[in-house]
């Protein structure tokens, strides 16, 4: 057998169950699992968890437009090192990814990185909500998912369009930025803190109000939605009453609505500003809560890098986003799977097979199984770290987890059979 990789030692967690195993993987494909297995070459997973490469649904390049901020290239070398073996690219970007050209030059570029880009296409032209983009064109490039991400289709009407166009083109998910834009002015949740500090607030009916419109939008039409960052008890509460009606629905939660909560931004630290922004603690509580009983299907990351000098401004004029394809995990396990809200098996899940089954990606997320595509990951779930925002892959520095003290890390990521982060160091 000539250059075969195996890795050794480890406890495989997929979406079939948990065994001790070693992998041996050939021309890009498992090609045995047992005990013993010897290749050309070897990766140590003692002590450690074998599982399908991560899948993020949600993250900003910034390329193209935004590159002072992130690459294709830097993001993808990032989210390797968090595990991701793809992700999936918002479409927000300058030109926004809303005609052909721009998503194969992603797509493009993509094809070079440390893990797979998928490009998310537009659902409107130029994200403005006016006139549908050319999902024909694009889907027939690959992308699966459709969104205006960044900005809220507030046209019910023109929501009704896209999701009556895309039943036509198989596998393809429209996913909703829920936040009521005639409403979500303000910079932070409104509520108690933002009364406190005197900041503008958006309250959580912004987001409410159009996940209730879309669950009934999805009914009517028997297109999937897919809600992007879920943030408030409310919102959530309507998607599992929309499931249990058999609606087809689908959500994600990002690290920071189940890590932070808005008594964060009392230090008026731009980091801690997101949208939609960090909410209360009972929030909080309800999304621990949706992420345990499968109301949310994925966790994503929202990774949304900027320049230091955009977000050394105040408060209210710094842009909103953070950093989170290198703590997703680490998060993950230190805030749901220690205390006990999720075991390791159900956090995988909604890191990896949960999401790749709403991006379509059957090459991701997989069972570790005879002839799988080899996108893997090995994690340390004990190996403690602390965040240093300067030695992040990405290239901004915008996390508000910087300092603290995380439990699990990645230890290898492979690509289609191909180590591409090595003992916790990425290829170059």
């Amino acid at each position: 057998m000539s250059d075969s990789l195996v890795i050794k030692g480890g406890r495989v967690i997929d979406a079939t169950g948990t065994r001790d195993a070693d992998v041996l993987v050939e021309g890009g494909h498992v090609t045995e699992i047992g005990t013993g297995l010897r290749g050309d070459r070897a990766l140590d997973a003692s002590d450690a968890i074998v599982a399908p490469g991560l899948v993020d649904l949600h993250v900003h390049l910034r390329e193209p437009g935004g590159e002072e901020a992130e690459t294709i290239e830097t993001g993808a070398r990032a989210a390797a090192l968090g595990g991701f073996t793809a992700i999936v690219a918002m479409p927000n970007t300058e030109p926004p990814q809303d005609d052909p050209a721009v998503v194969s030059s992603v797509l493009g570029k993509g094809a070079t990185s440390l893990c797979d880009v998928h490009a998310a296409g537009a659902i409107t032209i130029g994200r403005a909500g006016a006139a549908l983009a050319p999902m024909g064109e694009l889907h027939a490039l690959g992308v699966r998912i459709f969104t205006d991400d960044g900005a809220c289709l507030a046209s019910a009407g023109m929501m009704r369009a896209a999701l009556e166009y895309a039943r036509s083109l198989p596998g393809a998910v429209i996913a909703q930025h829920a936040e009521d834009e005639t409403l979500a002015t303000g910079h932070m949740h409104e509520g108690e803190w933002s009364s406190r500090l005197g900041i503008p607030g958006r309250p959580a009916a912004a987001e409410e109000l159009v996940v209730a419109r879309d669950c009934m939008l999805a009914e009517l039409t028997g297109t999937p939605v897919h809600f992007l960052h879920l943030s408030t008890a409310g919102a959530i509460d309507l998607v599992r009453a929309a499931k249990a009606r058999g609606i087809r629905v689908t959500a994600e939660a990002a690290p920071h609505h189940f890590t932070l909560t808005d008594a964060a931004c009392q230090s008026f630290d731009p980091c801690f500003k997101v949208n939609p922004p960090l909410r209360t603690a009972a929030d909080v509580a309800a999304v621990k809560a949706g992420l345990a009983d499968g109301t949310i299907d994925a966790i994503a990351t929202d990774h949304a890098p900027h320049p230091t000098e955009a977000k050394e401004r105040t408060f209210e004029e710094a842009p909103p986003g953070m950093l989170g394809v290198e703590t997703a995990l680490a998060l993950a396990i230190t805030e749901l799977v220690e205390p006990g809200v999720l075991p390791i098996a159900d956090a995988l899940a909604r890191l990896s097979w949960g999401p790749a089954a709403i991006a379509g990606l059957t090459d991701h997320g997989g069972p570790i199984a005879l002839d799988a595509v080899a996108n893997l990951c090995v994690i340390d779930p004990l190996l403690e770290w602390t965040v240093d925002a300067t030695k992040l892959a990405s290239r901004a520095h915008n996390t508000p987890y910087d300092g603290r003290r995380l439990t699990g890390r990645v230890r290898h990521t492979v690509l289609r059979g191909e180590p591409v982060v090595t003992d916790g160091e990425a290829r170059r």
